[in-house]
């Protein structure tokens, strides 16, 4: 097995309001894995990942790193459900953002924008401007914006749930793609059934709120192409998988 990079011990998590959205969240994330977070709308998905990235904290619990410090971990990159990029910027500066944000030398950075600008299919749209892209571009862009830093850790927060189903797919496809060439850890957020087998090494079933993790789900297929979306491994994964969500809903606080 390999060494996990992060562990989330106990977490919990009530707002000022008095809505509490998590609830002894346990579990440990390993260096180089894809994990999925499944759960229905509100049961504190991307809340966890606002906790593992230090955006907010945790009211009870803790996020230890692989080095056992319990502070917030640097090589961390986000990609939020919108692109949230700079309107008046080109795409070559939204991406660069992180690097300049931190002094990083000029002609390297401009090198590293270059690099991830390929390896997310979008080499020749250095130059343009937000407003000339298509949806399915614009969120590339916030992709090669979180991987511009070279992250341990990948966060993404359901970044593909606004865009049709054929970009989906293609999205799907290609983070599949860039996480086997680049080996970073992704943890990301759906409440997509689908997604989640086809993207994940291993789910994280939710429970509604406040969220809990009700179970684990490994994804033992090793290849993830079109093929496999049709095949009937799939379509048994997918099966367990929706088996486990809708026991996952009928759990509620305390029990």
């Amino acid at each position: 097995m390999p060494s996990p990079l992060v562990a989330l011990q106990h977490l919990g998590k009530t707002f000022v309001n008095g809505l509490t959205a998590l609830e002894d969240v346990n579990f440990d994330v390993s260096s180089g894995e894809f994990l999925s977070l499944l759960g229905p709308s509100g049961c504190g998905k991307s809340t966890v990942l606002r906790i593992i990235a230090g955006l907010t904290a945790p009211t009870t619990g803790r996020v230890v790193w692989a080095d056992g410090n319990s502070s917030v971990a640097r090589d961390i990159g986000f990609v939020f459900q919108e692109p949230t990029l700079m309107p008046w910027a080109q795409v070559a500066d939204n991406v660069s953002l992180p690097l300049r944000l931190a002094r990083a030398d000029k002609r390297a950075t401009a090198e590293r924008v270059d690099e991830v600008l390929a390896s997310v299919g979008l080499t020749d749209f250095g130059q343009a401007y937000p407003r000339e892209l298509s949806g399915g571009m614009k969120m590339r862009v916030s992709i090669a914006r979180a991987l511009v830093t070279r992250p341990k850790l990948l966060l993404m927060d359901e970044p593909f749930a606004a865009l049709d189903e054929i970009t989906r797919f293609k999205l799907n496809n290609d983070i599949r793609e860039l996480w086997h060439t680049l080996g970073t850890t992704i943890v990301f957020v759906t409440h997509s059934v689908f997604e989640s087998v086809f993207l994940s090494n291993r789910i994280a079933v939710m429970t509604s709120r406040p969220g809990r993790v009700f179970c684990h789900l490994n994804i033992d297929a090793p290849k993830r192409d079109e093929r496999f979306r049709t095949s009937p491994e799939y379509a048994g994964y997918c099966r367990q998988v929706s088996d486990a969500l809708g026991a996952a809903m009928t759990i509620r606080s305390g029990a």
